[in-house]
């Protein structure tokens, strides 16, 4: 845990044993994915920047066995094509109800809520954080956002967030792979 602390900051004991039950990882998009941002150009054309660290972060959720699934209350091919591309399978898109699709999502995959991370950053993810075993805020998640959550990350949203989360779950776990293959 020392070297999570280096990192991250210090993590309370009893959230880090939290962490070794994570099954899923449900993620927000706007805010938290990227960062909350939308750019449109005059052909009508909407653009958003993703980090490839978080990127990088989901594959190695997935390669651990960890699900990933993005509720979001958007519709975007940009969503569509970026989640796909990095292997998630659950991705929920123009949820005005996100709780609604969490407990939906919860039973479709078998999982109890204490197996579920989910990170988010604004007002409409709170009711999904407080449901989860772990409820994240971004650090640059609204201040309601932050008192309702488990856990405030070091990271802002769109910048690193995501493997934040995926570096925590994967230490508490025993399968962080650094340089070389070494698990921490």
């Amino acid at each position: 845990m020392a070297m999570i602390s280096t990192w991250y900051g210090d993590i309370n004991a009893t959230l880090f044993e939290r962490l070794k039950q994570i099954k899923l990882v449900v993620c927000d998009v706007d805010g938290v994915f990227s960062d909350g941002c939308i750019y449109l150009g005059n052909q009508g054309e909407e653009l958003k920047a993703f980090n490839t660290r978080d990127g990088f972060g989901v594959k190695a959720l997935l390669n651990a066995g960890i699900q990933v699934a993005v509720i979001t209350g958007r519709r975007s091919a940009i969503v569509e094509n970026r989640m796909t591309a990095l292997g998630v399978k659950h991705i929920y898109q123009g949820q005005e109800d996100k709780l609604s699709c969490f407990e939906r999502l919860l039973v479709t995959l078998g999982l109890d809520e204490a197996q579920v991370a989910s990170i988010g950053d604004d007002v409409p993810d709170v009711d999904m954080l407080k449901r989860s075993g772990i409820g994240v805020s971004v650090q640059d998640g609204h201040p309601y956002v932050q008192q309702s959550a488990d856990y405030v990350t070091a990271q802002r949203g769109g910048y690193g967030a995501v493997r934040e989360l995926s570096d925590l779950i994967l230490l508490a776990q025993g399968r962080l792979q650094l340089h070389g293959g070494v698990s921490l």
